[in-house]
């Protein structure tokens, strides 16, 4: 298969994350009072409806144009680290912007890795995006669908976001509760398994509204 995306069909994605996350932020929120002061949730809303505001109606045409807008709109939302690390991705997945989502993806991370240093097992949401990139990259290689590396991406990302109940926090405020952490999942992991299942949900929403045009 090619790992070809269309600016649609991201927006597609785009709305399908944004939803997902709209029905699961009182949960983040809860997530966050266990190290954090429980606003995650109200961050991510507020993140997300930057994301659609960018890949919009009315808005830029190319995709490259619409993910550095996204990028930098995400960073102008106030709530810490994790509203300005997602800003960073998507304003980094903007260099690789084109036909390659893998590429775009990957391109997202390595902007992130200059701006942090956390790694999967550090409780971050590195234990859920770094997976799930690779997932997807694993799973287009294979020649498997758009659809079904979608899939195989938000699963990893899922299975990330839920090992991190056993992890302790070594990056932001969590980490001085230490061991005090475990038996939480990390927010900011929980969001992006959350993302990753609305691009999910997202894209075959476009594609079964396409199919039955």
């Amino acid at each position: 298969m090619t790992d070809c995306i269309t600016k649609a069909e991201f927006a597609g994605m785009i709305a399908g994350a944004a939803a997902s996350i709209r029905a699961n932020h009182a949960m983040l929120s809860e997530l966050d009072c266990a190290a954090g002061d429980g606003d995650h949730g109200a961050t991510m809303l507020r993140a997300v409806e930057k994301l659609e505001q960018a890949f919009g109606p009315g808005g830029p045409e190319d995709l490259k144009t619409c993910l550095k807008d996204a990028g930098w709109s995400v960073l102008g939302v106030d709530g810490g680290a994790s509203s300005s690390l997602l800003g960073v991705f998507f304003g980094g997945m903007a260099d690789a912007a084109g036909n390659d989502i893998t590429g775009m993806f990957e391109a997202g991370l390595a902007a992130l890795r200059k701006q942090t240093k956390a790694q999967p097992g550090d409780k971050t949401m590195m234990d859920a995006l770094v997976p799930a990139i690779q997932a997807l990259r694993a799973a287009v290689d294979a020649g498997k669908s758009m659809a079904e590396s979608l899939r195989d991406a938000a699963a990893a990302a899922r299975t990330g976001a839920e090992a991190t109940r056993n992890l302790t926090a070594r990056y932001g405020r969590a980490k001085f509760l230490g061991d005090k952490t475990r038996g939480h999942v990390d927010p900011g992991a929980a969001s992006i398994s959350l993302i990753f299942e609305g691009f999910d949900q997202g894209f075959s929403n476009l594609k079964g509204e396409a199919g039955n045009a």
